[in-house]
């Protein structure tokens, strides 16, 4: 995290102190698509768990009525970098994808989608509030998977923003060449897909549009050649998924708020447009 402020800060020191101005270079307006792979690290999060549809579970032999949040819970993304040479399974890692058009020099704007994994820590003490079939508790608990409960967004948290772009142009010493800065803020949804076990009960729901993400995204870009690019950015942003299925539709929800901070390469091509 403290990498990724720095980061920031640098982007921030080129936006008002570079003076090189991409518009004496040759520009054509284009659009481009990128992929590449990411790693995260996510803050702490109290989860809330609520259910009071009255269904009976002939699993438990009870009526599995619930409200109750887990606090400051901890958890980690699961990269499965060691899939990418397996070209068969290139989607199960932790994997980004961008499409956007550049319409001048410094401006341009991208659909960015982040596919990444967000798996809480088993094990962990926790301190569990709440009610569990009208009985009050409050206590630190183990998060037991087998007995309790586990969590996760595994298929995957995915990040989906609309991004504004901004460019400065760092060093351009041939045709070939073009070394910049880019800086990326923007907005959007949160569609998980949860694979929550509780109470002996486990189910890995569907996709699910659950809630928004805020961010941005800033790093080093550089243009290769005519159309190749390969870009090096961090990203830090706010998420809040406000409705996630717990055991499928109708039987309990979750919801829980965190920040991310990631580190992200990609490699692009250009499609050249029209002036």
């Amino acid at each position: 995290m403290r990498h990724l402020i720095l980061l920031l800060a640098f982007s921030g020191w080129i936006m008002y102190g570079h003076s090189q101005n991409l518009d004496s270079l040759k520009f054509k307006k284009h659009f481009y698509v990128t992929w590449g792979y990411t790693h995260a690290v996510y803050s702490k999060s109290s989860i809330h768990f609520e259910n009071h549809s009255n269904k009976y579970n002939p699993a438990t032999g009870r009526y599995d009525n619930y409200d109750f949040t887990i606090y400051d819970v901890t958890a980690r993304d699961r990269p499965d970098f060691n899939k990418i040479r397996d070209v068969v399974n290139v989607t199960i890692p932790q994997f980004v994808f961008r499409i956007g058009y550049s319409f001048n020099s410094k401006w341009g704007f991208e659909l960015n989608y982040d596919h990444t994994k967000y798996v809480v820590d088993d094990y962990q003490k926790v301190r569990v509030q709440g009610q569990f079939n009208d009985n009050w508790v409050n206590n630190d608990t183990i998060l037991d998977p087998l007995t309790f409960l586990h969590f996760e967004h595994t298929d995957g948290a995915n990040f989906w923003m609309f991004n504004m772009v901004r460019r400065w142009s760092l060093l351009h010493p041939n045709k070939n060449l073009n070394v910049s800065w880019v800086l990326k803020p923007g907005a959007g949804f949160v569609v998980p897909r949860t694979d929550c076990t509780l109470f002996g009960q486990r189910l890995n729901n569907n996709w699910k549009l659950a809630g928004w993400i805020v961010g941005v995204e800033t790093g080093m870009r550089v243009e290769f050649l005519r159309n190749g690019f390969f870009e090096f950015v961090g990203k830090a942003s706010y998420a809040d998924y406000v409705n996630c299925f717990v055991l499928g539709r109708g039987n309990g929800v979750a919801n829980h708020h965190f920040s991310t901070a990631q580190l992200t390469g990609t490699i692009g091509l250009k499609f050249s447009s029209k002036r």
